[in-house]
């Protein structure tokens, strides 16, 4: 006799959610082993689920853009056993139904079978479903659909009750929310309320590393990495965690948890997209090019869409580099939780200083940027986060003629 087995929605840090973005097999189709069977987006990377066990696609539960939340059953699949009239006649039973059933009923439009999250786009858009296209299996409407049309501005919208009006023709415009926008609109709604910002500011003088930058830069590229500042301030910033664990933590309720690794995340800009923060893993034992290295690799893959899941998960503390933008100060940045501190880095830009030579004061140019550091008040107090802060600016400071970072 054969038997079912489950397809279930993986495991995600922290237990986000996901969405459903496309199926690779269709009811009745045959599947072998860790074949992709689904692919899933969430707030950070897209992820393909393989095939538990070879056998049958006979039942999918969650069809194309509804959301899922992890070891949620996806679709069930006939192991071998069966006889090929029997395995087609149960596919034919479960396709039937999907198509028949009293939820689907009440979403279909004609040929059309509308997700939730279809119809909820519909809805907030205004959007008859018959003035719609659909590029789905069977000709169903999908949320891709749904923003396209919207983009286009060719909705067809369903009247409106009496007291709405509806703005002239061309004024507004809405884009629905990607999964990753959503993701990170709850994620920072959710550190705010969780945990009280506080954020101190150190200005830091970087005119030796911006000298180590120029006098490796061309012997790193040969080897394999661009030298970008990131490099430096990942280092140094490995080095101040080193000396104070505690601002590499995560705030438990009964304890705070010290990680025995410096696993530092660096956010990184995926233009209207969103944002994205791909983690460097055991940087404390890493020198500058293989950090350097690593983060090429890392935003390199996150701006092609090829983060694999493992890539963002376990950052022990984060590094927003905004001043590539142009920005000179932000705060606070939010942190990114279940961490509790997160580096602001503004523009480096060259400014007039009073710097003391010899015991005497003397007007030079420098290359200064300002630095940040958002700490959660209720795992780090003023004091720590200034220590902190002035380790990692002295380490800047004083960086070495030699290759590699400083090691301690």
């Amino acid at each position: 006799m054969s038997s079912i087995k489950d397809v279930l929605a993986p495991q995600n840090e922290e237990g986000t959610r996901a969405t459903i973005l496309k199926w690779c097999k269709a009811v009745g189709d045959s599947v072998v082993k860790d074949e992709p069977l689904v692919e899933l987006e969430t707030d950070k990377v897209t992820v393909e689920v393989p095939a538990p066990a070879s056998g049958t696609l006979i039942e999918v539960l969650k069809l194309e853009s509804a959301e899922v939340s992890p070891d949620e059953v996806l679709a069930r699949l006939r192991l071998p056993g069966d006889s090929t009239q029997s395995t087609a006649s149960t596919a034919s039973t479960a396709r039937a139904r999907m198509e028949n059933s009293p939820a689907s009923a009440n979403t279909r439009t004609d040929s059309e079978l509308l997700s939730p999250s279809v119809r909820r786009l519909l809805h907030e858009h205004d959007i008859a479903p018959g003035a719609i296209t659909g590029t789905g299996r069977n000709g169903r409407v999908t949320a891709q659909d749904v923003t396209h049309h919207v983009s286009r501005g060719a909705s067809q919208r369903a009247p409106l009750p009496a007291t709405a009006k509806l703005a002239e023709a061309g004024a507004n415009r809405l884009v629905p929310h990607t999964a990753m926008r959503r993701r990170v609109a709850e994620h920072m709604v959710r550190s705010l309320g969780e945990a009280p910002h506080v954020t101190t500011l150190f200005e830091a003088d970087l005119s030796r590393v911006q000298k180590h930058r120029a006098l490796h830069a061309k012997s790193f590229e040969s080897r394999g990495a661009r030298l970008t500042l990131t490099a430096y301030f990942i280092s140094a910033c490995v080095r101040a965690l080193r000396a104070h664990p505690e601002v590499n933590a995560t705030f438990r309720q009964d304890a705070m948890e010290l990680h025995g690794d410096v696993n530092v995340g660096v956010g990184t800009a995926l233009g209207d997209k969103g944002l994205i923060v791909p983690v460097i893993h055991r940087a404390q034992d890493l020198n500058l090019f293989e950090i350097a290295q690593r983060l090429q690799r890392a935003v390199e893959a996150a701006r092609t869409g090829k983060l694999a899941p493992q890539d963002v998960r376990g950052g022990t503390f984060t590094i927003s580099n905004h001043g590539v933008g142009g920005s000179l100060l932000a705060a606070p940045i939010v942190i990114n939780q279940p961490q509790v501190a997160i580096l602001g880095v503004g523009k480096v830009e060259r400014r007039v200083c009073v710097i003391d030579v010899d015991g005497s004061e003397s007007i030079a140019v420098r290359s200064m940027c300002y630095l940040t550091l958002t700490i959660d008040h209720r795992a780090l107090d003023a004091f720590q986060a200034n220590a902190f802060l002035a380790l990692v600016v002295k380490t800047l400071e004083q960086w070495p003629d030699t290759a590699e970072a400083l090691q301690d």
